[in-house]
C-alpha cells in the first residue's frame, strides 16, 4: 500500500511536524507514505473574492501539475473537501480496505491551503471526503488525516488501538 499526501504550504509549527512524524512513523509499518508540498501563495488580509479565487487557482495550478503523474488505474485520487463524504472512523477504514480489495494500491489525498481547494482540483479527484463541516487548519488536518488513516488501517487489521 502506498499512500500519498499532496498538500499545500510547508509545516511551520514544530508541534505539528512532531506529530506528523509520529504518525508517519507508525504508518510506515504498514504502507510506503510520501508527503509532497507544493508552495501556497500568501493571502493578505482582507482579500477580495476575487484574489481569493486567483490564489486557489495557483495553488490549484501547482496541485495538478503533481496529480498528473501520479493518476494510474491502480490510484484514488481524494480530495479532502468541505461538501465531501463524511465517515465515521470504522467507515473510512471499510472504505480502504473496500478500494485496496478493488485492486486500488496507491491512495493520494490532497489537502489544499488556507483558503480550499480550487475547482479543478476537486473535478480532477475520484472521490471527496470530510473530515467535518467545520473548518480546521490545514496544517492540523494532516495530522488529523495521518492518524484516522493509521487508526484505518489498525481496525482493517483487526489491531487494537484506543478509542
Amino acid at each position: 500500500m502506498k499512500i500519498t499526501l499532496l498538500t499545500v504550504g510547508k509545516i511551520k509549527e514544530r508541534f505539528y511536524r512532531e506529530a506528523i512524524e509520529e504518525f508517519s512513523k507508525r504508518l510506515s509499518r504498514y504502507a510506503d507514505l510520501h508527503i509532497v508540498e507544493v508552495q501556497d501563495e500568501a493571502t493578505p488580509d482582507k482579500a477580495s473574492p476575487a484574489e481569493e479565487d486567483l490564489i486557489r487557482q495557483k495553488e490549484g495550478d501547482r496541485l495538478l501539475r503533481a496529480i498528473t503523474p501520479l493518476k494510474d488505474p491502480n490510484t484514488l485520487i481524494t480530495a479532502l473537501a468541505i461538501n465531501g463524504k463524511a465517515y465515521s472512523s470504522e467507515e473510512l477504514s471499510a472504505f480502504l480496505s473496500d478500494k485496496m480489495t478493488g485492486g486500488i494500491s496507491h491512495f493520494v489525498f490532497i489537502i489544499g491551503g488556507s483558503l480550499g481547494l480550487s475547482p479543478e482540483v476537486l473535478g480532477a479527484a475520484d472521490t471527496k471526503i470530510s473530515f467535518s463541516r467545520m473548518t480546521f487548519p490545514h496544517q492540523l488536518m494532516r495530522v488529523i488525516l495521518l492518524e484516522q488513516i493509521y487508526r484505518g488501517i489498525r481496525i482493517m487489521r483487526n489491531e487494537p488501538y484506543h478509542k
